[in-house]
């Protein structure tokens, strides 16, 4: 049964700061003759890590929302400059706009069960910038608070 990771995106203020911020590491990592990879540092490798393998994505939490997932390819098993124990999150490149749901800011990263998971923004909504003249309802973060408030 599938699991995900939700976690807060700590100084990136929109999907594409995210999107180019993850292009530079890329970048940096094959300049030094490592896969270009996006690689996510986290202290405690999961538990449930079978679950997550089964094809479960980091939801990312930008501004108050998760915005955005990724699908976790691999774990790795890595190791500080004092040789302690870490895990490496390998995310898939391709960043897939989820629909707007609120979440407390909260430190490290918690389960995410796939049912409460929210869902992937259907293809002609992935581009890049919210339109009104393209989209029809109201902004995606107030379409968030308003099904919050149980109102849409």
């Amino acid at each position: 049964m599938t699991v995900h990771i939700v976690k807060l995106c700590v100084g990136v203020d929109s999907i594409e700061h995210l999107a180019q911020f993850q292009v530079t590491r890329r970048a940096q990592s094959q300049a030094m003759g490592a896969p270009a990879e996006n690689l996510h540092r986290t202290r405690n490798r999961p538990r449930r890590d079978s679950e997550v393998l089964d094809g479960g994505s980091i939801y990312w939490i930008i501004k108050g929302f998760i915005r955005v997932r990724q699908g976790i390819a691999r774990l790795d098993r890595l190791h500080d400059d004092e040789g302690g124990k870490r895990c490496g999150l390998v995310l898939d490149p391709t960043l897939v706009r989820t629909e707007l749901h609120a979440r407390r800011p909260h430190q490290g990263w918690r389960y995410l069960e796939a049912t409460d998971a929210p869902p992937d923004l259907p293809a002609h909504m992935q581009a890049e910038h919210w339109d009104p003249s393209i989209h029809d309802g109201p902004p995606p973060e107030m379409a968030a608070e308003l099904r919050a408030l149980g109102l849409l």
